[in-house]
């Protein structure tokens, strides 16, 4: 190497130093978001993690006595002395009633999606948007009341006495009408999610491309058709998301139920018919956590509650999560 190349190359060290100490001691603004994103990410992750390990710690005692029987188990007895807690009822009236909500809620929702991303006059859809933004907004408890002291009664008059006049001998509606029952929970549940999964449809079906659907108009589709292949089709992925946060919601949902369920303890609270009084694992929390004592059996079994709760919320969201990336991969090998 030559004298002249070896100052050049000494130079062009120089000056790769001088460049990273500026940048050090002056970040760019690129470089200073990814850091504080990076942050804020471990900052999640980490909450995740403590949240899991305190829930995990609560509920050794209840789950180290009962086992496997905690998850299976029917009964819920909290004499001391005589204690047994089984979770299982719960998990199902869980189940069943964010069932009912879903299956009511998103052929609602997306009916609404639909007239305001396809159909509705431009001088009502944003006062209507807006109005349905609201409502998702609206607390829980105050959809409690309302279905307590006005919706019950219309439920009852309109679609319970009906039912179990018509259908009384099956005996997924076998029991009387109280307006305080599973089939309670699943509709005040139902409507508490619709805002939620109309506003996001709403939001993603706007977000089509016009060019799909003047392909299909281009092939001589009716309105039907083009929202069905043009517009379904293209936004299922975030249709599904938009299905999946309104069931995280109903499952997680706490003060609006427990007010409408009837609360039911023990084997009681099975929900073997709609007519039935019964309880979810938010509505078990909400009503006992208060008479717990603090290191009693009764407050590790609540806490093993909540655990199982959270584990339901964990499986929606990575089962959502996977199913979202199968619907991309389909679409982008169709396309491909």
């Amino acid at each position: 190497m030559s004298v002249t190349e070896e100052i050049l190359a000494k130079e062009s060290h120089k000056q790769a130093r001088l460049s990273q100490l500026r940048r050090l001691v002056h970040p760019s603004t690129d470089e200073v978001f990814e850091v504080l994103s990076t942050v804020i990410a471990c900052v999640v992750i980490a909450i995740l993690v403590l949240m899991a390990a305190v829930l995990i710690r609560g509920s050794i005692p209840a789950l180290s006595n009962f086992g496997v029987g905690f998850v299976t188990g029917f009964d819920w007895n909290t004499i001391i002395g005589q204690e047994t807690y089984g979770v299982l009822p719960y998990i199902l009236g869980t189940l069943v009633t964010s069932g009912i909500g879903i299956a009511i809620g998103i052929p609602v929702s997306l009916g609404i999606a639909i007239f305001l991303a396809e159909m509705a006059p431009n001088s009502i859809r944003a006062p209507l948007s807006q109005v349905i933004e609201l409502l998702a907004a609206v607390p829980s408890v105050v959809y409690g009341f309302w279905a307590l002291f006005v919706l019950r009664f219309w439920i009852i008059s309109y679609v319970e006495t009906p039912l179990s006049s018509s259908l009384g001998s099956v005996p997924l509606f076998h029991g009387s009408p109280l307006g305080l029952d599973i089939m309670m929970g699943g509709i005040i549940l139902a409507i508490m999610i619709i805002p939620t999964i109309s506003a996001v449809s709403k939001e993603v079906m706007m977000a089509v491309p016009s060019s799909q659907r003047e392909a299909a108009y281009s092939i001589g589709a009716t309105r039907w058709e083009v929202v069905r292949m043009g517009v379904l089709s293209y936004s299922r992925s975030g249709i599904f998301g938009a299905a999946i946060l309104g069931l995280g919601r109903a499952v997680g949902e706490t003060m609006a139920i427990t007010m409408v369920i009837g609360n039911a303890i023990g084997p009681s609270a099975i929900p073997t018919s709609l007519f039935k009084t019964g309880q979810t694992m938010a509505s078990l929390l909400a009503n006992e956590f208060n008479e717990a004592e603090a290191g009693s059996l009764h407050l590790s079994a609540l806490v093993g509650v909540a655990l199982v709760l959270f584990v339901f919320a964990l499986l929606i969201n990575v089962f959502a999560q996977l199913m979202v990336w199968k619907v991309l991969k389909v679409k982008a090998g169709a396309v491909d």
